[in-house]
């Protein structure tokens, strides 16, 4: 009673009669870009008492007053573990707030999908949610009760819903309605996209940890799929859209995700198509050597994978036959059981050096990376016209193997194939490695770090990888040229320790004679990272999964032949 009354005067008599006060109710786990490229997770928060959204409309008449006045309580509470964003809940996109600076995160909502997840109808309509709870404390208007709400949560006295009527802008969903008239169809508008997008890893013997073979099979997994797809889990190896281009990254655009999420909700329905096309869906030969039979053969040690637990990397030495220099100039990898295996680099290296070679000891070092393997496409790589890598005579191969558990005991024995030429190609393919040495300090939820690189000879690059370990948070690619002129070439906002594909460009960029790549990133060493080990711990600078590593790796030739 005592907390009830003190929870009552605290948000006023108003907020306590009626119907505005209610159990708690609770939201699910969502995440978006802002328009700057940030990531934004609402479980991220546990760091923070509260999130604070407004939903911002620019076609609103009074937004700008209201968005003053959120921005101003914002920086009331600057010094409280409350954290303040907008949301753009009419999709109205990025170019529609070119040259607006709002004076908080603005998150991109494609789509309207996470809006009217939330049941936002207003612009200017704030929701106040606890992250650690993924509750929602209180919906309605600016103004006294929401400053009242605040104060209680600061003090740890609230924990109902409180839900006040908005005025503001009405919030409309067009495609949410005529998905409402008419339910997108299973087969003709629902299965490509899971085709498209997911049946490669979620098939038998896949990756995935579920097959998605049937409607019966999707139906059933639908609430799990709609909340992987809320929060970005899913599609993996998400970029920021806006920044470059990889056929290796994986896109699905806000018409898919809007067909999915509305059929979901409306029950998941079968339709009347009498086949089914996740049924009669066939893929190709995964067994199979896409490029013809290799030059040479490399076949892994047989590795025991066992059924539960989380496996450290393996590292293999390959020795090579090679009397003579040779040049790769296409790889293929076959996975011995592809259910397990989630990634695996491969590296020339010197007869005495591991398989981090050079990296041992300095922060920009080149390499020689001959390619990884992901799950899903097939890993069959020709590499650019003229371009080849080198294995000098005498040298070998060192790979890393990284193994995920799916509940059932296995051996695994990945072959990879090399294509190869006795000639020296017109262009070597080259790594350039940029990396730095840290120590990040205990609860740091954005540790900022940079590395950077000056390339003296005209390059063009093809390529980049992102490495760190469970505290990486974020990483993006970005060059300078001589002139000052700037370019970001690839944003990673989420990163994710299980997920570190090599991302081909789909257009190489040249990088002139001068320039300078510049490698940027954060670590996120608090309790908001859900694969953080221990938050209390200082976390050092070393290649041992257990510290961490900040690594950009930039795939390149030169853009004229060498002497």
């Amino acid at each position: 009673m005592i907390k009830r009354y003190l929870k009552c005067m605290s948000l006023a008599a108003l907020v306590c009669s009626g119907n505005a006060l209610a159990a708690p109710e609770r939201v699910g786990d969502f995440a978006l870009l802002d328009y700057e490229g940030e990531f934004h997770q609402l479980s991220r928060y546990l760091h923070k008492q509260a999130l604070v959204l407004m939903s911002y409309a620019t076609s609103c008449a009074d937004m700008d007053s209201r968005a003053e006045r959120f921005v101003a309580l914002s920086s009331q509470w600057k010094d409280a573990e409350i954290a303040f964003v907008f949301i753009d809940s009419l999709d109205e996109g990025r170019r529609a707030f070119d040259g607006l600076d709002a004076g908080l995160p603005m998150l991109e909502d494609s789509g309207q999908l996470v809006s009217e997840t939330l049941n936002i109808s207003r612009a200017g309509e704030v929701l106040v949610m606890n992250p650690q709870r993924s509750s929602l404390l209180y919906q309605g208007p600016t103004g006294q009760q929401l400053e009242q709400a605040l104060s209680a949560i600061a003090d740890g006295l609230m924990e109902d819903t409180v839900k006040l009527d908005s005025d503001g802008c009405p919030i409309r969903y067009p495609v949410k309605e005529n998905h409402a008239n008419q339910v997108p169809d299973y087969a003709t508008d629902v299965a490509p996209i899971i085709i498209n997008n997911c049946a490669e890893c979620h098939r038998q013997d896949g990756v995935g940890p579920f097959a998605i073979d049937s409607h019966i099979m999707l139906m059933g997994w639908s609430p799990m799929i709609r909340e992987v797809l809320i929060n970005k889990r899913m599609p993996p190896t998400q970029i920021d859209p806006y920044i470059g281009h990889s056929s290796n990254a994986r896109y699905i655009t806000k018409q898919d995700l809007q067909t999915l999420i509305h059929w979901i909700d409306a029950g998941a329905p079968r339709g009347d198509s009498e086949e089914d096309p996740l049924e009669s869906l066939e893929f190709p030969d995964r067994k199979r050597w896409h490029l013809g039979e290799p030059d040479y053969i490399v076949t892994s040690p047989a590795h025991d994978v066992p059924s539960t637990g989380v496996l450290d990397y393996i590292y293999v030495d390959v020795e090579l036959p090679f009397e003579e220099d040779k040049w790769v100039y296409a790889v293929q990898y076959l996975a011995g059981d592809e259910s397990v295996l989630h990634h695996l680099m491969t590296y020339v290296t010197a007869p005495d050096e591991s398989f981090w070679g050079p990296e041992n000891e300095g922060v920009s070092v080149t390499r020689r990376f001959v390619e990884g393997y992901a799950p899903g496409k097939i890993t069959a790589v020709e590499f650019s016209e003229d371009t080849a890598v080198h294995i000098p005579a005498g040298h070998k191969l060192s790979m890393q193997f990284h193994y995920v558990t799916n509940g059932r005991s296995t051996v695994d024995e990945t072959q990879l194939g090399l294509y190869l030429r006795d000639e020296p190609p017109k262009y070597e393919k080259l790594t350039q490695v940029l990396s730095a040495d840290f120590k990040i300090p205990p609860n740091a939820n954005n540790y900022e770090l940079q590395a950077e690189h000056v390339f003296n000879e005209d390059v063009i690059l093809t390529g980049v990888r992102a490495h760190m370990h469970f505290r990486g948070k974020d990483m993006k690619f970005s060059v300078t040229s001589p002139d000052g002129s700037e370019q970001d070439i690839l944003s990673i906002p989420a990163y994710n320790y299980g997920w570190q594909p090599h991302y081909l460009l789909s257009e190489p960029l040249f990088i002139a004679a001068g320039s300078k790549a510049l490698v940027t990133g954060a670590f996120d060493n608090s309790l908001s990272n859900p694969s953080n080990p221990d938050p209390e711990k200082e976390v050092s600078s070393s290649h041992e999964s257990w510290d961490e590593m900040f690594v950009g790796y930039l795939t390149y030739h030169l853009a004229e032949p060498a002497n």
